[in-house]
């Protein structure tokens, strides 16, 4: 396929690498997805993951009377109320821990790739990458699985919760929306809600969990349900498969259109190998257009309307100050998708843990009441904080300097 089409410029993985949360899983993950860069043409460090339920360790919450609890609490929270109580249970510093506690290998795994979760501020995190002529691929990495595995249980549908905090997705100018999820809509308690936020809001959608390979085709958006590259062989219906994506943008002015391009490839037997999955059309190719107007400017206009709106909410939710607080960080945080600076980061992981310490103190990205925090989470804050305050070159030499020794 490569040699058809091209090398890879992302590879987006839908949850569920390890299959009980183990180190050693992503150990072996790693290892393989190291190998599929290679072959697809694409550096390791762009490579993107979200957590699934596999990546919960349910040990850890059968130990964990903490854990338990604020998922609980979250759980059975009104429905009204319960946006407040996941939000008051990821403000405190201790639940807001036990929470992750279940994904802690997960993490160390994603934070190569900058796809670790920390609470409060990293429930989901965002990475840009680059489209035709200015236009923004904008990727939001969800996190499905806070209360996967509550009790020790399997989900089951409507047992989840995403919540608005996940689901805003501001507008902006020439930005593409790509939602990556591992538990789709379906999943979760505040289903209904979850569903009109990402088809609004998402040109792109992609989830995983239920291993059907499928593709939904909506003048708003796509959505692609992902096949499992390696399910499980007792598993009914078994059936490798993966997709390809080639995004663009055509037309121009009011007629511009975002086109999407999909090859849904599945595995046979006798012989084996991977096959094209026909689209309804009789072709090998599943190919989508979405209207995506080109933004006019209005010089005697200061700002737009729809800029104008997210600033507003923010005044009456939280105060305008940290409304732009928050989104100047979400705005650094999606900047560092530019493929040097995920490469600075992936240089900076495969550093020794007393080089991570060190670095981050000599330039002044943690505070020493910040050492007893989970090191993914530690330095993850330490390395966007670099990228706002604008030390990304120094972080470079840091690095640079520690890796010639």
């Amino acid at each position: 396929m490569v040699a058809n089409l091209g090398s890879v410029s992302a590879i987006l993985v839908s949850g569920d690498i390890a299959f009980k949360g183990a180190a050693d899983e992503y150990q072996t993950a790693m290892t393989w997805l190291r190998e599929l860069a290679a072959v697809a043409g694409c550096p390791v460090e762009r490579v993107f993951v979200v957590p699934g339920n596999h990546d919960v360790d349910r040990a850890v919450i059968g130990r964990a009377p903490a854990t338990r609890n604020a998922q609980a609490a979250i759980a059975r929270a009104p429905v009204l109320r319960r946006e407040r109580e996941l939000r008051s249970q990821i403000m405190d510093a201790d639940t807001g821990r036990a929470l992750l506690a279940p994904i802690a290998a997960y993490n160390e795994f994603a934070k190569l790739l900058n796809c670790q979760v920390f609470l409060p501020d990293r429930l989901f995190w965002r990475q840009d990458l680059a489209l035709d002529h200015g236009v923004t691929l904008r990727i939001h990495g969800l996190t499905s699985t806070l209360l996967s595995g509550a009790d020790g249980q399997d989900d089951t549908r409507d047992s989840l919760y995403l919540s608005p905090l996940q689901t805003v997705l501001d507008p902006a100018d020439d930005v593409v929306n790509l939602v990556l999820c591992h538990h789709p809509p379906d999943w979760f308690m505040d289903q209904d809600d979850a569903n009109d936020a990402l088809r609004g809001r998402a040109a792109i959608q992609m989830f995983g969990h239920k291993h059907r390979q499928r593709i939904q085709r909506d003048p708003q958006y796509v959505c692609f349900s992902a096949g499992a590259v390696n399910p499980d062989r007792q598993e009914p219906g078994w059936q490798p498969g993966y997709n390809l994506v080639k995004i663009c943008l055509c037309g121009a002015g009011a007629e511009r259109k975002l086109t999407v391009e999909a090859h849904l490839r599945q595995w046979q037997s006798n012989p084996d190998m991977f096959r094209a999955v026909v689209s309804p059309e009789g072709g090998d190719v599943f190919c989508h257009s979405i209207h995506f107007p080109a933004v006019v400017k209005d010089a005697n206009s200061a700002v737009s309307m729809d800029n104008s709106l997210p600033i507003v909410e923010a005044d009456i939710h939280r105060g305008g100050a940290v409304a732009a607080e928050e989104e100047h960080a979400a705005d650094v945080e999606a900047a560092m998708g530019d493929a040097s600076t995920r490469n600075l980061v992936f240089r900076f992981w495969s550093l020794k843990t007393s080089e991570w310490r060190e670095i981050a103190l000599r330039l002044g990205l943690i505070t020493q009441a910040e050492m007893t925090v989970p090191e993914p989470e530690r330095y993850g804050r330490a390395l966007i904080r670099a990228s706002e305050r604008g030390l990304l070159e120094e972080l470079a030499r840091e690095i640079a300097q520690k890796e010639t020794r």
